[in-house]
């Protein structure tokens, strides 16, 4: 039997849930608007409760009333709020995130219709013809999840995200799109870590650190991107150096036809296995499970990491949201234009 909450509780994650719906909108919304998005995650409110946890919420200062028919924004109160969430609503976050975005993948790859997972990087307005130039050798390098991105200025939606004032943002494919496309066709895929992957002589070696999805509620990209322990850059230029790459398992009876769908991806433009090992057999040192296939999927944000490692402000939303393939288009074509 699941938990029952108590009142409090349950007013208490209808408020955060509220407050995230208006952090992610970037301006106000209306009281029917809000119960929309609520409904979309799950929650089942009507427009009449959703204006009572409005108007609580305005006592204590956390959402605002900027006119009747624009309805509220968020606060500065409501923003460091959305911050300090329940505990209990950040377990387990990411893994949460990957199984949802797989869900809500829908790319075709025989024909390139359809929704796929990206993740989105800010940057600057002055620093983005820059930072171009230093992610354009890894669009062209085995460590790239697709060479397809799409980017919006600010003011505009990347997916379902707003672009805020002042930065532009940049997409790039995330490689749940794999867990997604194999979801589709029966294939569970079992995401274990996010990690560190040595390169040496230009060929993965080991995982030097993991994070797993289960035991964070960040993505584990963006902690190492962060702590600025990648060097993506090294590793393509002198064939040495440390990537960001992601661990995974698949049932052996799969294998074949997980095999036949990666060539489809590969031809779609998707290239997001690094390496599929064998039955039962270690993958770069790590161990798999027994009647179990170890996959390593390339890191999405290995392009941008590149750019921090260049000592430029970037700042990452790691498994943002899903946007159609087809309004994605290649790097080279993108670049051509700045």
């Amino acid at each position: 039997m699941g938990k029952v909450f108590t009142r409090d509780e349950a007013v208490e994650r209808k408020t955060l849930m509220i407050l995230r719906i208006l952090h992610e909108a970037g301006g106000p919304l209306g009281s029917r608007l809000i119960a929309r998005k609520m409904q979309d995650r799950g929650f089942m409110p009507s427009e009449r409760a959703v204006r009572y946890h409005l108007k609580l919420m305005d006592e204590k200062g956390l959402t605002m009333l900027v006119g009747k028919r624009d309805g509220r924004v968020i606060t500065a109160m409501g923003i460091d709020e959305v911050g300090k969430a329940m505990v209990r609503d950040k377990v387990g976050l990411a893994i949460s995130r990957i199984e949802i975005l797989a869900f809500q993948t829908t790319l075709d790859p025989d024909t390139g219709d359809g929704l796929l997972p990206i993740n989105i990087s800010l940057f600057s307005k002055t620093s983005f013809p820059y930072a171009l130039k230093i992610m354009e050798p890894v669009f062209e390098s085995d460590f790239v999840v697709s060479n397809r991105v799409a980017t919006a200025s600010e003011g505009q939606y990347l997916g379902g995200v707003l672009i805020p004032e002042g930065k532009i943002g940049f997409a790039t494919v995330c490689s749940i799109v794999v867990n997604g496309v194999l979801l589709k066709h029966g294939i569970p895929m079992d995401s274990k870590f996010g990690g560190i992957l040595q390169v040496k002589n230009r060929y993965p070696l080991r995982f030097v650190e993991l994070i797993h999805y289960s035991g964070s509620s960040l993505d584990p990209s963006e902690v190492f991107i962060r702590g600025k322990m990648t060097s993506v850059t090294n590793a393509i230029t002198k064939g040495e150096g440390t990537i960001l790459a992601n661990f995974r398992e698949i049932p052996a009876p799969c294998y074949p036809l997980t095999r036949s769908l990666l060539a489809k991806l590969e031809k779609a433009g998707i290239n997001g296995v690094l390496i599929m090992g064998e039955i039962s057999e270690a993958v770069c040192q790590v161990p798999v499970d027994m009647n179990k296939v170890g996959v390593i999927l390339i890191g999405g944000l290995n392009p941008p990491a590149c750019v921090q490692e260049a000592a430029f402000e970037v700042e990452h939303l790691a498994m943002s949201t899903v946007m159609e393939y087809r309004a994605m288009k290649p790097f080279d074509e993108l670049i051509k234009g700045i």
